[in-house]
């Protein structure tokens, strides 16, 4: 298990008690507790979403805030959900971090587990509030309220949220309101973010004003769309020489590039990338492919929501957070792997992480990303996150092995054109990791014993293991071939969709995300609170693995290369 931070020259040895350096990276363009009653909420002219974060300043008491609370699983023997981030990398991610299934490498101020919250029996509270008054609050909307209260802050240099949700988005998945954000679908990573362990939500990607403008210099949505389906092919197609690359895209127009994307020896409307494209297409043709590697100027946006076990894909109004990303700064090969070689020395010599930035702007990692995250505040409305709640957001996008690019959901995109629509695991099959011939999410709970990395999922532990026993069959129901989707298989119960809403709630209303945000009902017992003996015992009963794997093996993929003359 291993200590997720930011390290190498982003690192002050024997500085650790050091706050954040609240230095401005970047200016993005603002175009581009118990069941008490809840807290009263401040009239809306009042709100300050950052008023939190400035009171709060560099103040940081867990050092170690990056180290996601999974990292403190009790493995024991059997139990292994450190594979799904920990593996073998595939270039160009040079991690190679398989090794930390093997030991909890933790610095000395890491071994000591700072997510209290999740030791603490909420059961009592959440059987007081009553349904009707968590629904109600689930179903309000807190997107909007923040988008109004920042626009126009000349005061604050970091993003304000420029996607209009209630405008929606057409067919294609992009926004009506104009700003360029388009919406994906993609099958969610193994584990805490399935919607059976407390959220969901939705992600959207944009790409830079060049590549999305013709040679002439307007906006093009056909360049657009041909941009975004090549990078889809870049970071989610399997490793491979880039000439035999074969992937399903949305219909794209040959035409307005003069490319045969197909390679059917005609110009037309191709709904297959065969081959990868040495550069980008319009105002970005000088920018070239890189397997792996976003451009700069990438954003993403992606909310965590609440479950409302009545709407469509359970996907409540309520935010629990909106977390943001921008690709500052593309680094070239050797700087990639000199922060992959950083971050693993850092690791050993137990440093402790230092990040560059603030709440103001994000807090920058090794790899040329930004982030920065709003979060509720105790009466529910969207507010900027404070120096220590930032942190957490660092663990798992900087320098683990199994990310591609530092990220994990747009590299796991359903395909070409299905993809790209609002989230949704209706019609969905568990396809298998690149590589595995099993499906994904049998393989995590083969692997595991259970449905999340802490075995604290009773419900999952009783539809799924029957006396203690993986019940494969029932399971596979949900993979390619089945009678069942991904909406079937990882969907609660609606009382525990309600129950755990509730618990997350309490959290809330406490405000006490510094001591963790997972939505935990009862005690987990599968967790150390202290980390005494830094080996686990994977690695002496056999039980490691290094084929973790981000991305999928998608059927239509398969086809492709089936067909291939």
């Amino acid at each position: 298990m291993s200590r997720l931070h930011g390290s190498g020259f982003h690192f002050a040895s024997g500085l650790a008690l050091l706050g954040l350096v609240a230095v401005q990276l970047w200016l993005p363009a603002r175009g581009g507790s118990e069941a008490a009653a809840a807290p009263p909420r401040p009239a809306a002219e009042a709100f300050d979403p950052l008023a939190a974060a400035r009171a709060a300043g560099t103040r940081v008491a867990n050092l170690e805030a990056s180290i996601p609370p999974q990292c403190y699983t009790r493995t024991g023997a059997r139990s292994n959900p450190c594979y799904a981030c920990h593996t073998a990398s595939q270039d160009p991610n040079g991690m190679n971090d398989w090794h930390l299934q093997e030991e909890y490498a933790f610095s000395d101020v890491g071994r000591v587990n700072h997510w209290t919250n999740l030791f603490v029996d909420r059961r009592p509270a959440v059987a007081a509030i009553a349904d009707d008054e968590l629904l109600r609050h689930v179903r309000e909307d807190n997107y909007a309220p923040l988008r109004e209260a920042l626009a126009g802050r000349t005061d604050f240099t970091g993003y304000a949220p420029d996607l209009d949700l209630a405008a929606g988005f057409d067919v294609d998945g992009l926004a009506r309101d104009g700003s360029m954000w388009r919406t994906y679908a993609w099958k969610p990573f193994v584990g805490a973010f399935w919607p059976t362990n407390g959220s969901t939500g939705d992600a959207f990607i944009r790409l830079p004003a060049s590549f999305r403008t013709g040679l002439d210099g307007h906006v093009s949505t056909d360049i657009y769309k041909l941009n975004l389906a090549v990078l889809e092919a870049a970071v989610a197609a399997p490793r491979g020489p880039a000439g035999a690359l074969a992937w399903p895209t949305e219909p794209l127009d040959e035409r307005v590039v003069g490319v045969d994307l197909d390679r059917d020896g005609e110009l037309g409307v191709a709904t297959v990338l065969r081959g990868l494209p040495t550069h980008y297409f319009g105002a970005a043709a000088r920018h070239p492919v890189r397997r792996g590697v976003y451009p700069a100027g990438t954003e993403f946006l992606h909310s965590v929501r609440y479950l409302d076990p009545d709407a469509p894909g359970l996907v409540a109004a309520r935010m629990k957070e909106l977390r943001y990303a921008r690709k500052v700064e593309e680094l070239d090969r050797w700087a990639i792997q000199r922060a992959y070689e950083e971050e693993f020395d850092s690791r050993q010599e137990g440093q402790l992480p230092r990040w560059r930035g603030s709440p103001e702007v994000g807090l920058r990692g090794d790899f040329g990303w930004q982030l920065q995250g709003f979060i509720e505040d105790a009466g529910g409305r969207l507010r900027l996150q404070t120096a220590e709640e930032h942190r957490f957001c660092m663990g798992c996008h900087n320098g683990i092995g199994v990310t591609v690019d530092q990220t994990f959901s747009f590299p796991r995109k359903l395909p070409g054109a299905r993809g790209w629509r609002y989230q949704d695991l209706r019609g969905v099959a568990d396809v298998p990791a690149v590589g595995h011939a099993e499906p994904e999410y049998l393989t995590y709970m083969l692997r595991v014993g259970g449905g999340d990395e802490l075995r604290a999922n009773d419900e999952m532990l009783t539809r799924f293991f029957p006396d203690g026993v993986l019940d494969e069959t029932e399971v596979r129901r949900a993979a390619p071939g089945g009678d069942r989707d991904l909406a079937w298989l990882l969907a609660p119960s609606r009382a525990r969709a309600l129950a755990l809403d509730k618990a997350y709630w309490l959290i809330v209303r406490e405000q006490s995300f510094t001591h963790g945000r997972d939505a935990t009902i009862a005690p987990a017992a599968n967790v150390h609170r202290e980390i005494g003996e830094t080996a686990t015992e994977l690695a002496a009963a056999g039980t490691r693995h290094l084929d973790g794997r981000l991305q999928l093996a998608w059927p239509e993929v398969a086809a492709l290369d089936a067909a291939a003359p």
